[in-house]
């Protein structure tokens, strides 16, 4: 790993420590409970990608999240240049992540095809 990986992987790490924390801070409860699973930083660390747990969150509460999330962008790249004292914050990109979903869903497959595998013995 070369020294820009490694930078790149400290920020990433950085941010999903801090953002959790920025969103604490927020008065809307539905960003306040939200918790981060993964962050993604470009190269030159100027963009990253946060990923958001959707737990138990339905679609149209999502969209609506996100929208609120770039309303707040400001407060929190704020958040997180003071925090740790940077000259300037990455911009941010939210989504929700469905890793945990497709894990589920090849699970079932996995189990499917064991259960037809065991009725044809």
């Amino acid at each position: 790993m070369n020294p820009a990986e490694i930078k790149r992987k400290r920020t990433e790490s950085v941010l999903k420590e801090l953002l959790p924390e920025a969103f604490s801070m927020l008065d809307d409860s539905q960003l306040q409970t939200l918790v981060v699973t993964e962050v993604v930083c470009s190269r030159g660390r100027y963009d990253s990608k946060v990923f958001l747990d959707k737990a138990d969150i339905d679609e149209s509460t999502q969209s609506e999240i996100l929208k609120k999330l770039r309303k707040v962008q400001g407060f929190l790249k704020n958040y997180v240049k003071e925090s740790e004292g940077w000259y300037r914050s990455p911009n941010f990109a939210f989504e929700f992540d469905d890793h945990m979903e497709r894990i589920s869903k090849i699970e079932d497959l996995f189990n499917q095809i064991k259960k037809e595998s065991s009725n044809d013995n």
